[in-house]
Order: C-alpha cells, then structure tokens, then sequence
C-alpha cells in the first residue's frame, strides 16, 4: 500500500471511530499519520492507520465487554496452569509495555483470542486439544503472536478498502445500528468469535502467527514440537477447523507448515530453560 492510497482512507476511518463513541480514545491528529510497521521475528512489513496506543485502548475496551458476557471458570488448577504459560508466553513475547492478563472462559468452544495490549482470553473447550502446558504454549503462542505483530490494527486498516469496511461505515454514518459497527471493530481487534461476528484473520496473518508462536514457546521453554502434535490431536477429533484458525489451511497443511519450522524452533529451545511439555490438565 503506498502512502498516497492509505491517506484516502484516514478521513473515513476517522468517522468511523468517532461514530463508535471512541473519540476520548483516538484523536483526528494521530490518524493523519500512516506508518509502516515491521512485525517482531519475521521482519515482515505493513502500512496501519491506528497507532500502538489506540489499538491497546480499543482492546481494552473490547476485552472489559467480552469479559461482560462471559463466565470466569473457576477451575483452580485449569487458571494455575493458565497463569503460569501466561506468563512465560508474555515474557517471550518482549513486550513489557503491555499490560498482559489471561483469563479461562466456560465455554465449550474450542477457541482463545488476544486483544492488542496483551489481554487474552481462552475459552476451556481448547484445553482438551492442549492437554497440557505445552499445547496451551501453541494456543497462546499463536494468539499473542496476533496481538505482538498488530494484526488487529492491519486488519482495521483493510477492512476499509473491503465490503465488510464499507459496510461497517454506512451503518456508523447512518446511525441505523452503532451496536453492529462496535461489533465489526471489535471483530477486526480479534474478539469476533465472542459477540457472534466472525473476522476471520488472513491466512498470511494466520500463518505469520504460527510462525512466531512457535518461536514465543520455545523461547518460553515448552518443546515446540508439541504444536506438531498438538494439531495432529486437533485433525483426530473431527469437525471444522476451530473458530479461532477458521481461516487457516486444513490441519495437514498446517503440520506440515510448522514442521518447516521445527528445526528453527528446536534451536531456540534448546537455549532456553526446558519445561517440556509441563503438567497436563
């Protein structure tokens, strides 16, 4: 995208968000600026419209309403282990600006998500896929991995240049449904499967966050070829594809991705303190 084109979009973005009630959070002078943003580990680059702050402000903002709706588990030893991979992940991550908080949704569901500026929610449906500390690692990994490379912002940016942005637009601008817009806003940060709007995130997204979720869990101390193992378990079960990859290829096609990068991994791992594969659940 060149910085011409992105300047088109900036005054709708900016209606947008005014309309959604977030002007005390996203100012007209910080959306003047377009930057160019290189994703941690990859290298990779993309043009976002929001700034760091506001899309951490926005997440939070999501995350206080999803945690609104849903149900806390109170399992003590599910949140103990949820925690304590919390934290290693998070630490991995190298974002200590973040303010990270993990938290265990009931839900049959097997899905997580995490909102940019470190909130993420897992909901304990996945954790019979996990079966232990590493296979949390994966989901986690990945799910941070969504949050440390902004993909949430990138996804704000293009939903503007589609249908869905357009669409989102007229509803704020015609004042028919503002509920409807939130929810879009809050699809694009990442909490879709949550308010019943599903975003998908793109495969190239998907699949730059397996990436650098497998190095966060190495680098945490979990063996990174449970992530291996962890969607060979997944494709066993049956069924379609969790809402939280929904959009990533089929389990094969990702094993066989993230075997690609196993060997990188392992060398990472091996550096670090070991966990294994922790406790199981």
């Amino acid at each position: 995208m060149s910085v011409q084109i992105a300047l088109v979009i900036l005054a709708p973005m900016k209606n947008l968000i005014f309309s959604l009630g977030f002007v005390g959070l996203v100012g007209a002078s910080s959306l003047s600026l377009v930057s160019c943003v290189t994703t941690p580990e990859t290298g990779r680059q993309a043009f976002i419209v929001t700034s760091e702050s506001e899309e951490n402000q926005l997440g939070l903002q999501a995350y206080q309403q999803v945690l609104g709706k849903g149900t806390i588990s109170k399992n003590a030893k599910w949140n103990e282990i949820l925690q304590r991979v919390g934290k290693r992940i998070a630490a991995a991550a190298n974002k200590p600006e973040y303010q990270w908080q993990f938290v265990l949704l009931e839900s049959a569901e097997k899905n997580a998500f995490c909102l940019p500026g470190g909130k993420v929610a897992v909901y304990s449906g996945i954790l019979s896929v996990a079966k232990n500390e590493a296979g949390l690692a994966t989901v986690l990994g990945h799910e941070v991995a969504h949050a440390t490379a902004r993909h949430g912002g990138q996804r704000i940016t293009l939903a503007l240049g589609t249908q869905l942005g357009l669409g989102a637009l007229n509803v704020a601008l015609g004042g028919s449904d503002q509920s409807t817009s939130k929810q879009l806003l809050m699809a694009a940060l990442g909490a879709g499967a949550s308010i019943g709007v599903s975003l998908p995130f793109s495969r190239g997204n998907e699949s730059e966050a397996d990436e650098i979720g497998m190095i966060y869990m190495a680098r945490a101390g979990y063996d990174p070829g449970e992530a291996v193992r962890f969607w060979d378990r997944f494709s066993h079960e049956g069924g379609s594809p969790p809402v939280f990859l929904s959009d990533h290829p089929a389990s094969a096609s990702r094993k066989q991705a993230l075997e690609r990068e196993l060997p990188k991994a392992m060398q990472i791992y091996d550096r670090s303190a070991k966990f294994g594969l922790g406790s199981s659940f």
